[in-house]
């Protein structure tokens, strides 16, 4: 795909659920960096004539692909999910493969311009968001833990706010039909390719998220 977007309606009934608990996303992906925009590979969103910006979504999956730059094959991960309470937008939390000390906080994802295997995972019971890439989590200690609060508790179960739409490869703004949604200068359409998009209601295990590389990676 170059410079395109898939946008479904909210007509995907196993995801027009309010009450999830927790989530994980699993896709494989093919991208480089391209030193000016992010690119965004699978969000959950409000219907386009609702949602107000990119990030209330409730879910987005996606990548800094303008940082690093287009000449470092370092692929930057980066998710963040969002809560409803009442119907209305609430809180939420994202988690990055990058600041901090490298190989400690964080771990390093060489996969510019070639296939890689990218799992989200929400724990609503634990309150962690994580990233893995290849079967190994690779995200942010530091961000691991979403909490709200002073003194800070969990943010808890993952919670919309259906109907919800499905978008690839863009984000949710106005030039792709989401009109309360202004366009911002870092965002743009994906050029590059997703595969084997799977969705879950439940957190995923480490065991689960490395038999599923390694089945997905056998062609099964």
């Amino acid at each position: 795909m170059a410079n395109g977007y898939i946008l479904y309606p909210s007509t995907i009934s196993k995801l027009n659920v309010a009450s999830w608990g927790s989530v994980t996303v699993s896709l494989w992906i093919k991208v480089d960096n391209n030193g000016s925009t992010a690119t965004s590979f699978f969000a959950l969103t409000q219907p386009t004539n609702l949602q107000g910006d990119w990030n209330q979504g409730p879910l987005n999956v996606y990548a800094e692909t303008a940082h690093p730059t287009a000449t470092d094959d370092t692929l930057v991960l980066h998710s963040a999910f969002h809560v409803y309470s009442g119907g209305n937008y609430s809180v939420g939390g994202d988690n990055i493969n990058d600041y901090g000390v490298r190989g400690t906080d964080f771990q390093t994802v060489h996969g510019t311009n070639q296939w890689v295997h990218y799992v989200m995972r929400y724990d609503g019971t634990q309150s962690n968001i994580d990233l893995y890439a290849d079967g190994v989590r690779v995200s942010n200690n530091n961000f691991r833990n979403r909490t709200v609060g002073n003194p800070a508790v969990g943010i808890g179960s993952f919670v919309t706010n259906p109907p919800s739409q499905v978008l690839l490869g863009a984000w949710p703004n106005s030039n792709v039909g989401y009109t309360n949604s202004a366009p911002q200068s870092w965002q743009g359409n994906l050029t590059g390719s997703i595969d084997e998009i799977r969705v879950w209601n439940t957190a995923l295990s480490e065991s689960d998220i490395s038999s599923l590389y390694q089945l997905e990676l056998a062609g099964r």
